[in-house]
């Protein structure tokens, strides 16, 4: 059976407040983006890499990837207005038949690979599989904007999602055969929406969604002590 990963790499920067968007930043040496690629090449050798990508960045990726001799085979959409729209836009280029296809963010570059190879494997048993954390902090529910009238929850009925996300493919077609609605924050809200269950898998806690300067440092510091340990053993 064939696997393919979608990369969403639509940003634009402006909440990183970079000169680039996130993606191309410099991790331990290599854009965020070429490590997120290098993983999952690695967790499942025959994947097909698909990146869905903001059409103003192509060039720009493909000179970056020249310069650094950036070798592992991939292809590049254009994304589009929303992730859902970028989303379609790869689902539409690639090939028709069966297999499982994952979704993921280019901007998290720390998902390992059991991660990966639990999503897919799920997904090939369930269809529909993500990976989620739990919550580690206490939560309340807020009742308005004024933040004057709130209440607590049990924090062990809540998750934290995070990619990849993992399906079927014609599942997640059929899914994304219907119109953008503000409710779609990711690929598993328009599976559901579409009537279908969708499998939980345990994430990794590292797997943090680079959106602000902060989250950029914690990455860096995580990669260099990475690197530390695999020095001193």
């Amino acid at each position: 059976m064939a696997n393919y990963v979608i990369v969403v790499a639509g940003g634009t920067g402006d909440r990183m407040k970079a000169s680039v968007p996130k993606q191309f930043l410099d991790l331990g040496g290599r854009p965020v983006l070429q490590r997120t690629l290098e993983i999952f090449a690695l967790a499942i050798p025959d994947i097909e890499l698909v990146i869905a990508m903001n059409p103003a960045y192509i060039d720009y990726w493909k000179e970056l990837c020249a310069a650094q001799g950036y070798g592992i085979p991939h292809r590049v959409v254009s994304g589009g207005k929303e992730r859902f729209h970028s989303v379609k836009h790869a689902l539409e280029a690639l090939p028709a038949g069966n297999g499982i296809v994952g979704v993921h963010d280019a901007v998290r570059p720390l998902v390992n690979a059991d991660t990966i190879r639990s999503c897919f494997n799920a997904a090939n048993e369930f269809q529909a599989a993500i990976p989620v954390v739990p919550v580690n902090d206490s939560l309340r529910i807020v009742a308005d904007n004024s933040h004057q009238n709130s209440v607590s929850v049990d924090r062990s009925r809540y998750v934290l999602v995070q990619t990849p996300q993992c399906f079927e493919i014609s599942l997640l077609r059929e899914a994304y055969n219907t119109d953008f609605r503000p409710s779609f924050t990711d690929d598993a809200s328009v599976v559901e929406a579409a009537g279908h269950r969708v499998h939980l898998v345990a994430g990794n806690r590292e797997n943090i969604k680079l959106t602000t300067r902060a989250d950029l440092a914690i990455a860096r510091a995580l990669i260099d002590d990475n690197q530390r340990w695999m020095e001193e053993g």
